[in-house]
């Protein structure tokens, strides 16, 4: 029998980096070491009982397991209202389509937006994800800079004019994976006119949309006048009502994008599953009472945490929003993923190394807050007892 001969598409593929970390830590473990793991952005918070009970009601109902060719309105008119209420946007259910979360949404947007080898602007440092989506899109991917000394905010007309004359889809992240900055005020506005301008299109990943610390509430993309002429909104329910594992997200805004990537999953998945459909109507339909609270606890899991790394003498900055803290190496070190396997090694905290996001990520290392206040105060305590600061 020949040898299998692989794509070229897959062979850019390494394995996954959080399978990477979470094969590290199981290492560790196995040799009886104490880990703490801040490296994958999984919350510890149980589904409410709303969401469950949904899923659960509807899974009796024998019709829940057929095809699901169509989103049910039950979910759509949740969503519209979700808009409507929190963000003042009214939104179409021509403008709705759901998604087997922002990353798979990313990836299908990609598909019908792009032909291989077009190419598409995606933020450094970014969520490792931009990048897959863009392999399996079969589009090239070119970096515009997120700097510190620009709050970590694209600067849009920094962009050279080649690039942005060349780009098909700009992609936009706020709170962003893995800064946990919020957008700035006028941002978005800005951005419908340089898409308008250079004719590219803008895809926003919501994804932490409304984990955000030291505002009233998140901001949509779908906010600013314009905004579904030019660009989608991703939204996915992962984070914002602690459901990772149920995959669930939307793509919201232009009705013709909306539109090809609801034809290309009737060609791919047949629809989502019913009865995640009905936990997803009950999670929109949560009062903003739930994700304030669900704000409040990263909020005070992001100060113990920041505070207690200022206590040991690591100069760290409190990210706005989504659930990580994007941390500056320590003086002394040079390279993020070096810096990682010490901090590992000699205090047992497991971290994603700033490199895994982009070459502006080098010098950084990313911290997941999922973990219980005191778990984080033990996880600093080994960090300043390890010596390596």
């Amino acid at each position: 029998m020949s040898a299998v001969v692989l794509s070229s598409k897959i062979r850019k593929f390494g394995v996954e980096v959080f399978t990477g970390l979470e094969l590290k830590k199981m290492e560790m473990e196995r040799c009886g070491r104490k880990v703490y793991n801040l490296s994958i952005g999984t919350p510890d918070s149980p589904a409410p009982d709303e969401v469950r009970r949904a899923l659960s009601e509807a899974a009796d109902e024998p019709d829940a397991w057929k095809y699901a060719l169509f989103d049910i309105p039950e979910m759509i008119q949740a969503l519209t209202g979700h808009y409507r209420d929190r963000y003042g946007v009214s939104v179409l259910p021509e403008q709705i389509t759901s998604v087997a979360g922002t990353q798979t949404g990313l990836t299908h947007a990609l598909l019908v937006l792009c032909d291989p080898g077009d190419t598409i602007l995606i933020p450094d440092p970014c969520y490792p994800g931009f990048l897959s989506s863009a392999y399996t899109a079969g589009v090239n991917a070119v970096y515009y800079p997120l700097l510190r000394e620009n709050s970590f905010m694209p600067d849009l007309f920094s962009i050279p004019a080649d690039a942005a004359k060349a780009a098909k889809v700009i992609v936009v992240n706020f709170p962003s994976n893995p800064i946990g900055c919020t957008v700035r005020d006028g941002f978005f506005d800005e951005l419908v006119r340089w898409a308008r301008a250079n004719d590219v299109f803008v895809i926003h990943d919501g994804a932490y949309r409304d984990l955000v610390f030291d505002l009233d509430r998140g901001t949509s993309f779908l906010e600013a006048e314009g905004a579904d002429e030019v660009g989608i909104e991703l939204f996915s329910l992962s984070k914002s009502f602690c459901i990772t594992g149920a995959r669930i997200g939307f793509a919201v805004g232009n009705t013709e994008a909306v539109k090809a990537i609801r034809t290309l999953r009737e060609h791919i998945d047949f629809g989502m599953f019913i009865p995640l459909q009905r936990a997803a109507a009950a999670a929109l339909s949560l009062p903003k009472s739930y994700t304030d609270d669900l704000c409040g606890i990263y909020r005070k899991r992001r100060d113990v945490f920041i505070d207690g790394l200022r206590r040991v003498g690591w100069d760290a900055d409190a990210p706005d929003g989504s659930i990580f803290c994007w941390c500056r190496l320590p003086e002394g070190y040079e390279d993020s993923e070096e810096f990682g396997d010490i901090l590992l090694e000699k205090s047992g905290v497991l971290c994603a190394p700033g490199a895994f996001f982009g070459p502006n990520g080098r010098q950084y290392v990313r911290f997941a807050l999922v973990e219980e206040p005191d778990i984080l105060t033990d996880a600093v305590n080994a960090i300043k007892e390890s010596g390596i600061l």
